[in-house]
């Protein structure tokens, strides 16, 4: 009868792998696909505070991971005007922040004023035209989504071999 050696370290190697696969191997494939994403949305951005916002993360939690591209920080809140733009609309000093002053009296107390455009009082209220949508996130991921699951594949070939994992899911960078 044949003698098997190696089943405990075998029955190791098995154990550890998930574990290994979901911190190294998966979360590096994410951030190598999110950040093939996020550059094309930054190419596509119109502005360059929201340019600078575009980060990627990478998160692993109850056995899943999530690539995300997302804006924060600084210039993010103009993120949904420029993909959505915004409808027509009205923009006027809330009476509740009034405190029985005039519009005129806002505006000139207020650092950049409330309703003062190029450095003329507009009025009490003022009609906003909309915004038309510049769409930078969803084309990118449009447009890139092949590139993207091409990039994740590759990261797993060059890190997957007959010896095992190697690399860490941060040899590429962490997150932006």
């Amino acid at each position: 009868m044949p003698t098997v050696t190696g089943k405990a370290e075998f029955r190791r190697f098995m154990a550890g792998l998930p574990a290994e696969i979901d911190n190294k191997l998966l979360r590096g494939a994410g951030r190598a696909a999110a950040k093939v994403v996020a550059a094309d949305a930054k190419e596509r951005c119109v502005s360059s505070d929201v340019r600078d916002a575009i980060k990627t993360r990478v998160s692993a939690a109850d056995g899943r991971v999530v690539a995300k591209v997302q804006v924060r920080g600084p210039g993010a809140y103009i993120a949904p005007w420029l993909e959505y733009g915004t409808a027509p609309h009205f923009i006027s000093v809330d009476d509740s922040q009034r405190e029985g002053r005039s519009v005129g009296r806002i505006n000139r107390q207020a650092k950049g004023g409330s309703l003062v455009i190029n450095g003329q009082f507009v009025g009490a209220t003022i009609h906003h035209p909309g915004a038309r949508p510049h769409p930078f996130l969803r084309p990118a991921l449009d447009t890139k989504q092949g590139e993207a699951i091409a990039a994740a594949q590759g990261y797993i070939n060059s890190r997957v071999s007959r010896a095992g994992i190697t690399g860490s899911a941060e040899a590429d960078g962490g997150d932006e």
